[in-house]
């Protein structure tokens, strides 16, 4: 049985996107299946940012295939793992748990980082032309540090 992650994000075009296809590429498929989502419904059924498309092309993966989705409460049954972006993702994403059981599935991804100090990964939508590359940067240590966790955890 393949261990599931989602990554989540706000609208599941900036961050979330780059975070899937980050980790995705440092795990040995099919043992382990990446998805990602956004808290909002703005954008579903889109693909990602093009910033966000270009960044990743630039670090050699292509996420030009995803397609937005929102987070639901079905995830929680569906996931094993859910990494959120933000203090309000993770917010949202904490409401709609069916249990305190589901709740310990939710985790902050820069906390693979910094432990325990609940870091958001900043929002590159309306920031600096190069904060897509930044937030590139981040996530693929957090994606290094997550994905040898993960090894650890479930070897094949």
């Amino acid at each position: 049985m393949p261990v599931k992650i989602v990554m989540v994000c706000l609208g599941n075009i900036c961050r979330s996107p780059l975070a899937e296809g980050i980790l995705q590429s440092k795990l040995p498929s099919p043992n382990f299946i990446v998805d990602s989502a956004g808290t909002g419904n703005w954008h579903i059924g889109k693909k990602p940012d093009d910033r966000s498309v270009a960044v990743a092309k630039k670090n050699g993966l292509d996420i030009s295939k995803q397609r937005g989705q929102q987070f639901i409460p079905a995830f929680y049954y569906q996931f094993d793992y859910i990494f959120v972006m933000d203090q309000s993702n993770y917010e949202h994403v904490i409401q709609l748990a069916p249990s305190a059981e589901h709740k310990q599935k939710v985790q902050l991804l820069l906390n693979e980082l910094f432990p325990g100090e609940n870091v958001d990964v900043p929002d590159p939508y309306y920031g600096l032309a190069n904060g897509f590359d930044q937030v590139y940067q981040m996530l693929d240590q957090a994606c290094e540090a997550l994905a040898q966790r993960l090894l650890q955890t479930h070897p094949y």
